[in-house]
């Protein structure tokens, strides 16, 4: 019997789709600021804005995106004003967040039990109506991050430069928040919201093994969070024929294993970068680093030298500033007049 054949399988897949793109395009600026495990503290947050909307009789959806915003753009101001650590504003966001979300619930005449499906996902119950609003939240979420990607990037990796070039450092910062709680909201009931900083910060981690530069991560970050949601989805609907399987946590599983796959081969790369780079570039003796006006890690010599160094040569080549060096027997072996340089 073909599952996907069901409107609530379609739904499911569509939900998955979205919430793997978004999560991980926020959560790569999440995990350039160091603050990985910020999803976690927003989606205990969000439990407070789902028992709100228990209470109240309320779409849970909205009453925890409004309660999460509120609570990222507290924790970021709190952070910024410097008086209360990152890791002890996030350990506020942990425990104060979970026991208003159970203090509520049991106000409103609920049990506990109520919150598991938003705890940890109920993709297959999702409706229509949840998919028009996540469809509607993860394009705004999704225009900004990739829109504003110089932006966020400059304050998410250097606050000092991007303050001194003009930035509105506190602006950016905020807005950053904001998307990881519009994130946290989106997948709470893909993934779950004791889950949701696993496919926020794995997709990101696993694409940082295999690219260079930060808008590579950005984007494989979000491929590879569509793969593993998608993935997880498809291999819970397998499996569920022979036993209970949760589609939130196969999600997980699933990024994880990407992980795994991709880390040997990342730390290949990494090797193999070091190996064509054999010479660091920290300071010699205080006068400065290999492209500094008083470099002691260049020592000219200016001896015959019959091989003549090109892109058929067979030697590694290594770009450095404006010109290449071929390693040659030990050295670098750099292009100056009729001679070499080795340094």
């Amino acid at each position: 019997m073909d599952l996907f054949a069901y409107g609530f399988m379609q739904r499911a897949l569509i939900a998955a789709a979205l919430t793997g793109l978004v999560a991980p395009a926020v959560g790569t600026y999440l995990v350039q600021r160091r603050l990985a495990l910020m999803g976690d503290g927003l989606g205990h947050v969000a439990v407070t804005g789902i028992a709100l909307g228990l209470l109240t009789n309320s779409s849970p959806l909205w009453t925890a995106m409004l309660v999460t915003v509120t609570g990222a753009v507290l924790i970021e101001l709190i952070r910024e004003r410097g008086s209360v650590n990152g890791d002890v504003a996030l350990a506020l966001l942990f425990y104060g967040g979970l026991a208003g979300g159970v203090l509520l619930t049991g106000i409103g005449g609920q049990s506990a039990s109520t919150l598991q499906e938003y705890l940890f996902g109920s993709i297959l119950t999702i409706t229509i109506a949840d998919i028009w609003a996540v469809m509607g939240l993860t394009a705004v979420v999704l225009a900004i991050a990739l829109g504003l990607a110089p932006q966020l990037f400059a304050v998410s990796q250097d606050v000092e430069f991007a303050r001194v070039a003009g930035l509105r450092v506190r602006a950016y910062n905020l807005l950053i928040a904001v998307l990881a709680a519009a994130s946290v909201t989106v997948a709470m009931r893909t993934v779950g919201l004791l889950l949701v900083s696993a496919l926020m910060v794995v997709p990101v981690a696993t694409a940082q093994q295999l690219t260079r530069s930060f808008r590579a991560t950005l984007l494989g970050a979000m491929v590879l969070g569509v793969a593993a949601s998608v993935g997880g989805l498809v291999a819970s609907a397998v499996a569920s024929s022979r036993a209970q399987v949760a589609p939130g946590s196969t999600i997980v599983i699933v990024a994880l294993l990407g992980f795994a796959v991709t880390w040997p081969i990342g730390s290949w790369l990494r090797h193999r970068r070091r190996l064509t780079s054999p010479f660091d570039d920290e300071p010699l003796d205080g006068l400065g680093g290999p492209d500094g006006p008083l470099d002691a890690a260049h020592r000219t010599v200016t001896e015959p030298h019959v091989h003549r160094h090109g892109a058929d040569c067979g030697h590694v080549a290594v770009p450095h500033g404006d010109h290449v060096d071929y390693l040659h027997d030990g050295h670098r072996h750099a292009p100056h007049e009729a001679h070499y340089d080795e340094h």
